[in-house]
């Protein structure tokens, strides 16, 4: 029996819809409408509708189109993919809408789980008689092994025991600015959160920033440069090697001849890590050659991989996270073994890890096809390949003690059953995988490794919440506060407090500059009359940097750490900025006076310390936390966010925050990426209803680093969420990406 509701409910959204269509009609001799195409299975319905009536009666009228009730719809902006969830939507959304019923969506969505888990059961059973009748195949197919397998892999069991060289090593060393990447590594993370890292933590994040140091110093080579005037070369062919090229291994010399002069150019492929630490140029071999020297001469227990489908990178055992990691520094690409698979579109067949105490067969960790990569190893069976891997690992070992041999079988243990889950494991479809980066356009699409990602990235379509260490930028704000204070307070002109500006940013560069563990600077005797002078309002800037300052029994001014010296490291590039952005407005500030004090010139009561969740960003440079650490250096870019993207801030401890205004920051480079059209909207019930506060239209950025302040009109709406709802950039037909340089948040005085 039907209750009295479902009984009366029929009639009650017949008057209310009768209600709803006088509201309507009066509505509509006064005020403007929204033209609405919403589209319903194969239907579509023209809607008229004045958006300030709100989403409800808009349901309501959709109800007396479709019959399908208010509380079953769901509607969805074709252009935003995104579901109508208050009013202030049917302000910012598209024309085109989509109308799905829950009740059908539930339904289709509980036959495609049941369909998906019988795919699954059929998917696997075909994949295990596939591997069956691919190792049956193999046994025929696969030629007795005559020692060929082995002779292919014992250059590289050569090659690996040169990273031991202590020589080696230590040449090396000198090349890498080992403090410059120790402070990045720490400062790296410090912007997790993690201020007092472990020895293992320590060890990763400075593995990675050799990474990235190696990708930016090293130089891939498709054909060289010129010799003589340094211009473009063709490729006349092959040379005999020089003795003094078969010295450091260059067995094979290519041969350029120059486009503008007579000279022709060698290129030695030289296999000698010691002479790549010299040339620091070459393809996929010469880059993980020396790159796997690299992480040896650090004391990372390293693998030199190879690819038998032509290409060569890198693993390292880390203890903080107990397993194997995959590092291509071609492409600067880490922990990503699925890169050449799903990414570059490789048919893979056997992918080999060759070590001092080892080789390893580790095709597996790189697919989730092994049903279709067993049908290609075709060179050798597979009890014949586990035979001749296991006698090439016992030479290796050879002379180890008991002690390590158990060790090292117990790692091998683990790591055969890490490789036999993985294959078994689902993709992360979050993230996107990119083509090949390294060498030509041509080349890598001669090679078919171009991908079907053009816009060759590493993104992230599902964001993780990532937490805003920014403190530091909101008291380096704040310290501005004493600082141009005193200069209004002594009538400073704007040029003497430009100048006194400048010169504060040069204490600042030196410090910079400066070893981070033992940061220090003199102020020199022209200024050290105006220090004195300033000393009281630049105290808070010092402290915000974690510095102090005084003066010796000479009269100097030295300035050095009083604090954590990462932190230092965190806030100066922070500071650095900051000034040049208070410069700009001072410079544009038409009375410097104290009426001046104010955004954009001060910027007071910036929110910080929340959390950040996007719809998508780029990986690792460019993810969503950049938008909040105050640097010019970093940003938030969203690879699809042309035609709409969001980014939430919630607050800290939830705490409410009346929005005053907001500042938003350009990005580096890309124009044509500025966000041009927004929707600024706060939350404080969990976001379950968005308030509107602010809406931007037809926006341009002039220049790079930019920043345009917004006040808010909207004033008293308390807030612990602000969402960021971008909906198209600056030139939407040119791009499919958004970036920004910074948002910063300033909420009402308490």
């Amino acid at each position: 029996m039907l209750g009295d509701w479902e009984k009366e409910r029929p009639l009650l959204y017949f008057w209310g819809f009768a209600v709803a269509e006088i509201i309507i009609r009066v509505a509509k001799q006064k005020m403007v409408t929204r033209s609405f195409q919403v589209h319903h299975n194969d239907s579509t319905y023209g809607v008229d509708y004045d958006t300030t009536d709100g989403l409800e009666v808009f349901k309501i009228q959709i109800f007396s189109l479709t019959s399908i009730p208010p509380d079953e719809q769901k509607l969805i902006g074709v252009d935003e993919n995104r579901v109508l969830s208050d009013d202030s939507d049917l302000v910012a959304i598209s024309e085109k809408l989509r109308l799905v019923s829950i009740n059908e969506e539930q339904q289709e969505k509980s036959t495609a789980e049941n369909d998906e888990l019988l795919k699954s059961d059929e998917e696997l059973a075909r994949m295990l008689q596939a591997e069956e009748e691919a190792l049956l195949f193999q046994q025929y197919a696969a030629p007795e092994d005559n020692g060929k397998f082995e002779a292919r892999l014992a250059p590289y069991v050569r090659q690996v025991l040169m990273y031991e060289d202590p020589q080696r090593q230590e040449a090396a060393r000198k090349t890498v600015p080992i403090e410059e990447l120790e402070e990045k590594a720490l400062v790296s993370l410090a912007k997790e959160g993690n201020s007092t890292p472990s020895k293992n933590e320590q060890d990763h994040a400075f593995l990675l920033q050799l990474l990235f140091w190696f990708k930016q110093s090293f130089r891939w080579v498709n054909a060289p440069p010129c010799d003589g005037c340094g211009k473009e070369t063709i490729s006349h062919g092959m040379a005999v090697a020089l003795p003094s090229e078969i010295q450091y291994g260059a067995s094979r010399v290519e041969i350029y001849g120059c486009n503008s002069c007579p000279i022709v150019s060698r290129f030695p492929r030289y296999d000698d890590p010691l002479k790549l630490l010299e040339t620091r140029r070459g393809r996929c071999g010469e880059w993980a050659n020396c790159f796997t020297l690299y992480c040896r001469a650090f004391g990372y227990e390293s693998r030199l991989i190879l690819d038998f489908t032509d290409h060569v990178w890198t693993e390292c055992f880390l203890q903080s996270l107990g397993r194997w990691m995959h590092l291509d520094p071609c492409e600067g690409v880490c922990d990503k073994p699925l890169l050449y698979e799903s990414g570059w579109n490789k048919k893979l067949n056997y992918v080999i890890g060759i070590a001092k105490d080892g080789v390893c067969d580790v095709t597996k960790r790189y697919t989730r096809k092994w049903h279709e990569v067993i049908s290609r190893r075709n060179i050798i069976t597979e009890p014949a390949l586990s035979a001749v891997l296991a006698n090439v690992t016992k030479d290796c070992r050879r002379g180890f003690t008991s002690q390590l041999l158990s060790v090292l079988e117990d790692r091998d243990e683990k790591e055969r059953q890490e490789l036999e889950s993985s294959l078994h494991s689902t993709d992360n479809a979050s993230t996107s995988l990119p083509g090949r980066r390294s060498g030509d356009k041509e080349w890598r699409q001669s090679r078919l490794e171009c991908g079907s990602d053009e816009s060759c990235s590493l993104s992230g379509s599902s964001c993780p919440v990532r937490a805003c260490v920014d403190k530091h930028v909101t008291e380096i704000h704040n310290a501005f506060l004493p600082i141009l204070s005193q200069f209004v307070k002594e009538e400073f002109p704007k040029s003497r407090a430009v100048e006194v500006l400048e010169t504060l940013k040069g204490i600042l560069v030196d410090l910079k500059k400066s070893p981070f563990k033992t940061r220090r600077a003199t102020i020199d005797s022209i200024n050290q009359s105006l220090v004195h002078q300033l000393l009281p309002s630049f105290t808070e800037l010092l402290n915000a940097l974690s510095m102090s300052g005084k003066a010796d029994a000479d009269g100097r001014f030295d300035i050095s750490l009083a604090g954590n010296a990462v932190k230092t490291s965190l806030a100066l590039p922070v500071a650095l900025d900051a000034l040049d952005d208070t410069i700009n407005n001072l410079n544009n500030c038409d009375n410097f006076i104290e009426d001046s004090l104010c955004l954009p010139l001060l910027k007071l009561n910036r929110i910080h310390s929340g959390s950040v969740l996007a719809n998508g960003e780029e990986i690792p440079f460019g993810i969503a936390t950049s938008a909040f650490d105050g640097l010019r250096t970093s940003k938030w870019e969203e690879p699809n966010g042309a035609r709409g993207c969001w980014i939430k801030y919630k607050v800290s401890d939830n705490l409410m925050h009346e929005l005053v205004a907001y500042e938003i920051m350009s990005a580096n480079d890309a124009p044509e990426r500025d966000p041009k059209d927004w929707v600024v909207e706060g939350s404080n019930d969990g976001e379950s209803n968005w308030h509107l506060l602010d809406k931007q239209t037809s926006q341009i950025f002039d220049s790079r680093f930019q920043r345009k302040t917004f006040k808010i009109s909207c004033q008293g709406f308390l807030s612990n969420v602000f969402r960021f709802r971008f909906l198209t950039v600056r030139d939407v037909q040119s791009t499919s990406r958004l970036q920004l340089g910074s948002i910063d948040l300033y909420s009402r005085s308490s």
